[in-house]
Parts: structure tokens; C-alpha cells; sequence
């Protein structure tokens, strides 16, 4: 498996690396494809229960490789921007949640990467923006569209279209970063999390996750239906009866994912 990004593991918490820290984690084809192979590799893994992804060095990931993106012609670009596209949906899609511990520069792919995790949490030195207009481009990893679904139309257009970045506390302000850490206290907060999560229902969890990803896009009806369908499905798990068995004995839960 490629070294460009790492996978380690934490007790039930998978820990990714972007490993690219002599270019910022830049996100080259490569490391789109070995982040894409160890989605997949966590995705068989049921004993993994939550995922924390970060960068190696200074930066989170400042954004996709401009110099390979440099000498692409327009179909280039386009199958260039399917493949950051898959590559996060493959992210994106993991049964367990996901946490970016953005420890520096979040910036155009990188930022894009972070908000195809769950939630954020932050460096107090992390940066965030989506700058690639300075650059005579737009988004091609998803920016346009996860951005407005996480902080709203208005700050996603003055992100997307200014290409200024901003600072963890703003992110965290609007929506974007759910927590705000010391620098050397990031990584310990995010593991902790999913060490917290590991503890829950699997089934639930999971299920939960996907109610919340499609409800988001569906109308109120819609989404209510969904969660009444999920509901009913987790009561036919060995985990629902192991939690409300383990409520009323007054002990803690022995869940097994099924």
C-alpha cells in the first residue's frame, strides 16, 4: 500500500496521514488514488469504529498539485476533478464517522477533503479557504457544493468566490470547524472523540450517519420517513437488545457491531 497516506491504528480508531508534508500534502493523483485505496481498506475492516484523517507536517493539505494540474488540457481537468471527486466520495461514504484534525492549511483540496469528513476539528493555527479563483479556477473537489451544505450560501460564495482564507476561530464561528484545539492538543481531541464513539452502538451509529447524509438533501417528509425506516431496523440487532439490556442492569454495553 502507498506511503502517501498512512493508516495507522488506534485502538478501534483508524488514524489517515496525508504524507506529503515537503509539498504541504499537496493532493496530486496519487495521493487521491492511495486515499481512495484506504477508504476501501477501512471499509472492509468492521473493527474499525470511527476515523480520524490529518497531514503530516505543517499542513492539513494545501490544496491540489499546481503544477501537475498546470499542463492539463479541458478533458484532463475533468477527468482530474471525477477522480478528487471519487476519491472523497469513497471517504465520504465509510459506514463509521470521520474527523479531519486540520492542523495547519486547509486550502482549495485540502479544504474540499476536510469537508468530506463528518465534522472538523481545528489547530488554533489552522487556515481554511477554497482560493483556487485566484487562480482563474473554481473548486473541483466538491467545494461548490459540500461548502454551501455546511456553513450556508452566503459564507460559502464569499469563500469560493473572494478565495480568501480564514482562521480556525472564524471557521469555527460559522460553522464550518466544530472545535478549536491547541496545536499540541488536536490529534489527542480528535482520537478521543472517536474513541467515544467507538463505545457506542455500531449499528446505530451507522445508521444514524446515513439517516443525517440523506435526510440533508431530501424534504422534511422524506427525511422523517427515513429516520421511522432506520429506527425500525436497528431493533432488529443484537446491539439494540445488547444496549437496552445493559441500560436496565445498570453495567455497560458489550456492543459487537450486529
Amino acid at each position: 500500500m502507498s506511503d502517501l497516506v498512512l493508516l495507522e491504528r488506534r485502538g478501534a480508531v483508524a488514524l489517515l496521514t496525508l504524507n506529503r508534508p515537503d509539498v504541504l500534502n499537496a493532493l496530486d493523483a496519487a495521493t487521491l488514488t492511495a486515499l481512495a485505496a484506504r477508504s476501501g481498506e477501512i471499509a472492509r475492516d468492521a473493527s474499525v469504529r470511527a476515523v480520524v484523517v490529518t497531514g503530516a507536517g505543517r499542513a492539513f493539505a494545501a490544496g491540489a498539485d499546481i503544477a501537475a494540474m498546470r499542463v492539463l488540457n479541458p478533458a484532463e481537468a475533468e477527468a482530474f476533478s471525477r477522480l478528487g471527486h471519487a476519491a472523497l466520495a469513497s471517504l465520504e461514504a465509510l459506514a463509521v464517522p470521520t474527523i479531519a484534525a486540520v492542523n495547519g492549511f486547509a486550502l482549495g483540496g485540502g479544504c474540499e477533503l476536510a469537508l468530506a469528513c463528518d465534522w472538523i476539528y481545528a489547530s488554533s493555527k489552522a487556515r481554511f479557504g477554497q482560493p483556487e479563483v485566484n487562480l482563474g479556477l473554481l473548486p473541483g473537489f466538491g467545494g461548490t457544493s459540500r461548502m454551501v451544505r455546511r456553513v450556508g450560501i452566503a459564507w460559502a460564495s464569499e469563500l469560493v468566490l473572494a478565495g480568501e482564507p480564514i482562521d480556525a476561530e472564524t471557521a469555527q464561528r460559522i460553522g464550518l470547524a466544530n472545535r478549536v484545539f491547541e496545536p499540541d492538543a488536536l490529534l489527542d481531541g480528535a482520537l478521543a472523540i472517536g474513541e467515544k464513539i467507538a463505545s457506542k452502538g455500531p449499528v446505530a451509529v451507522a445508521h444514524a450517519k446515513r439517516v443525517m447524509q440523506e435526510g440533508q438533501d431530501a424534504d422534511l417528509r422524506t427525511a422523517h420517513a427515513l429516520e421511522q425506516k432506520a429506527f425500525g431496523l436497528v431493533f432488529a440487532s443484537d446491539d439494540r437488545s445488547e444496549g437496552m439490556d445493559a441500560f436496565l442492569a445498570k453495567r455497560a454495553a458489550a456492543f459487537q457491531g450486529t
